[in-house]
């Protein structure tokens, strides 16, 4: 597994294929997409459900539409992860768009006390192509690995 920290704000990045694997491999990790209802929706998202049975849990980093930060995101996602059985040592991933709120979200868990928390680099939908598209280039969704739409 390769990570890239930059310092003590938060576990590090995982790339899209690594944080699959970690998924695989700890069966007590936890996947929380901080993406917008809307997008959750209309875009879809990451199924973890082939993995023990596992959901990612859904919880705005930023409430749509204002895109204001949740001031509750820090404790949500702390009552989505004890409801888990997930611990403050547990790893969690976050995952948005492209790899900025999820990297926001996870310095304030980090803040919070959860020792490993991920950024998950490139996010769902990954970076823009040459035709201004994403899902193609790098991301969850290029990588092929599972989600669906509601």
């Amino acid at each position: 597994m390769t990570t890239t920290t930059t310092g003590a704000d938060y576990a590090g990045d995982l790339q899209v294929q690594d944080a699959w694997d970690l998924m695989k491999s700890d069966a007590k990790a936890q996947i929380v997409d901080v993406r917008t209802a809307p997008e959750w929706s209309f875009v879809g998202q990451p199924d973890v459900s082939s993995l023990g049975g596992r959901h990612a849990h859904l919880v705005e980093w930023q409430t749509y539409p204002a895109m204001a930060v949740n001031p509750n995101f820090v404790d949500m996602v702390a009552r989505h992860l004890a409801a888990a059985g997930a611990g403050k040592d547990t790893p969690v991933l976050f995952l948005c768009r492209s790899g900025a709120r999820s990297r926001a979200a996870a310095v304030a868990m980090t803040k919070a006390g959860f020792s490993r928390a991920y950024n998950i680099a490139g996010g769902f939908e990954g970076d823009v192509d040459a035709s201004g598209h994403r899902g193609r280039t790098n991301g969850w969704k290029a990588a092929n690995l599972p989600w669906r739409q509601s």
